[in-house]
């Protein structure tokens, strides 16, 4: 084991790290629930699934930068690589909702 994998394995297991990763995939599985559910059509009203949605993407952002404030100064390099996966995360389970229009 390198020192970088090495740095990125204990790094990872830093709840500010992981949390916001299991936090986005939570999100898409949500969408994935509500759309298996009831389907792609746009609803009158939004139902507890986009609240839920809504929590667990806004609820990512204060993790996301206590993570970032940190552990980018003591580790840079193998922190950034954590925060990139983390705003890839968001962005894929917000990728959905923007294209979907809902």
């Amino acid at each position: 084991m390198t020192p970088a994998s090495s740095s990125f394995a204990s790094l990872i297991r830093q709840p500010s790290a992981y949390l916001p990763l299991a936090m986005s995939l939570g999100a898409i599985a949500t969408l994935l629930i509500y759309l298996a559910l009831y389907g792609p059509a746009r609803q009158a009203d939004e139902g507890g699934a986009a609240h839920f949605w809504q929590l667990l993407m806004v609820a990512q952002a204060p993790i996301v930068a206590y993570f970032a404030i940190k552990w980018l100064p003591r580790s840079p390099a193998t922190a950034l690589v954590i925060v990139v996966l983390q705003i890839g995360a968001a962005v894929a389970a917000a990728a959905p909702v923007i294209l979907m229009g809902w």
